[in-house]
């Protein structure tokens, strides 16, 4: 074939108009700036976190090398294609056996590339593994679909030590050792901004960190397929200056369930939590939940101990307005707006528990606004809400705190 001919000019591929082309990249572009304007900033080049500071450093020679990789092979590839033409070179290539020091070269240099890029990564993982002994301890239990975080450093004076579903409060510039395990099946925990992911394994427990040194709430969730709502498997990590978080810590250790006042609404809630309502196959809250200072010691669901000082619900489905919005619909049917639930419905609705359909008892729509109203009880003293004032990582003003960002109703789930 003679390349030396003329050829035709083209257009873009598939014969689309320039101008069609142009529009697409421009949408492209608005595209990805876009989604730079998510409502949280989720990153895993938080400078914040000692862990992430660690892994963005071992990751800058491997970029650079991999940048220079790239212009050498194209500089190396454009000018073979320039030099050898076939316009330009008539006569057959010259024959040769082999290169030895071509091929020497080609075999020491990446040899050298990956011997230097497994002693950057074994001296980080040298700095981020070991868990320091003055970490605080953090226990970390994941079930589908929803999360425990107990401080066993923390015993409570109504028994038991201070335990919290979903919302796990850390302090800052400190190490954070979660003590990991899973009750079902294979999770994932990973909050980006504070540090890398980590398996939660059933019959296993495994400690590794987490850190930060900005105060402020950050986004989590599971990272391995764990069933149908995998996705809705989330939790919030909420970053307290160290006097704060011991505070908070101290406030939770003294903390009972307040006693409704008789014939009140929380009253006629606290009696169907607790006993349920057999005339109807109501199953007791308290058989799966466990409630400070109350007889209510259930391990089946998450603690709802602070649940009154919580701004999330479904394990981070839902959070401030929305979540008291979505408290009685969850209440009634827990399996119909998350799917996977293993919650007993209230509606006569059926749901699965390890696989056995089962069908649930009915409450009353008043009877279940009375559960609610003895739910949003279970609140910290205000000097010890956590969510008070803190910033949301990343929800339009990283300055605005949660109150803002999240809506102050006075406690939400």
């Amino acid at each position: 074939m003679n390349t030396n001919h003329s050829r035709p000019r083209r257009g873009p591929p598939g014969g689309l108009p320039r101008r069609a082309v142009q529009a697409g990249l421009l949408g492209l572009a608005a595209t990805l700036l876009t989604g730079c304007q998510s409502e949280r900033l989720i990153s895993l080049g938080d400078m914040a976190s000692a862990n992430n500071r660690e892994v963005f450093w071992m990751s800058v020679p491997a970029i650079a090398l991999s940048i220079i990789i790239f212009a050498a092979v194209s500089w190396a590839l454009f000018y073979t294609v320039r030099k050898f033409r076939e316009d330009r070179n008539d006569a057959p290539p010259a024959q040769f056996h082999g290169n030895n020091r071509l091929e020497v070269i080609l075999v020491v240099v990446p040899v050298l590339i990956v011997m230097l890029l497994s002693i950057l990564t074994v001296r980080t993982m040298a700095r981020i593994n070991p868990t320091p002994r003055e970490a605080v301890d953090i226990n970390v239990l994941a079930r589908q679909f929803w999360w425990n975080f107990g401080y066993p450093g923390a015993p409570a004076a109504a028994g038991g030590t201070v335990t919290n579903g979903n919302e796990l409060v850390i302090p800052t510039r400190n190490q954070i050792a979660l003590t990991m395990t899973a009750g079902d099946v294979l999770h994932g925990f990973w909050a980006p901004n504070l540090g890398g992911q980590r398996y939660a394994i059933p019959g296993s427990q495994k400690t590794w960190q987490i850190d930060t040194d900005r105060v402020g709430v950050y986004y989590g969730e599971c990272s391995v397929l764990c069933g149908a709502s995998h996705a809705n498997m989330r939790y919030r990590v909420i970053a307290l200056e160290p006097e704060r978080y011991n505070s908070f810590l101290r406030t939770a250790q003294t903390y009972r369930a307040p006693t409704p006042a008789p014939g009140s609404p929380e009253a006629r809630g606290y009696t169907i939590f607790m006993q349920g309502k057999p005339s109807t196959g109501a199953l007791a809250c308290a058989a799966c939940h466990r409630v400070q200072g109350t007889p209510a010691n259930g391990a089946a669901g998450p603690d709802l101990s602070f649940f009154g000082t919580r701004r999330t619900l479904g394990a981070g489905m839902w959070e401030g307005r929305e979540a008291q919005e979505m408290l009685i619909p969850w209440l009634a049917n827990s399996p119909g707006v998350k799917p996977g639930s293993q919650m007993p419905t209230y509606n006569g609705a059926t749901y699965r528990v390890n696989g056995e359909v089962r069908r649930g008892g009915v409450l009353t729509r008043g009877e279940l606004e009375d559960v609610a109203a003895y739910l949003r009880t279970l609140r910290l003293p205000e000097e010890a809400d956590y969510w008070r004032g803190v910033p949301v990582i990343g929800a339009g003003n990283s300055q605005g705190s949660a109150d803002r960002a999240i809506g102050d109703e006075g406690g939400t789930q």
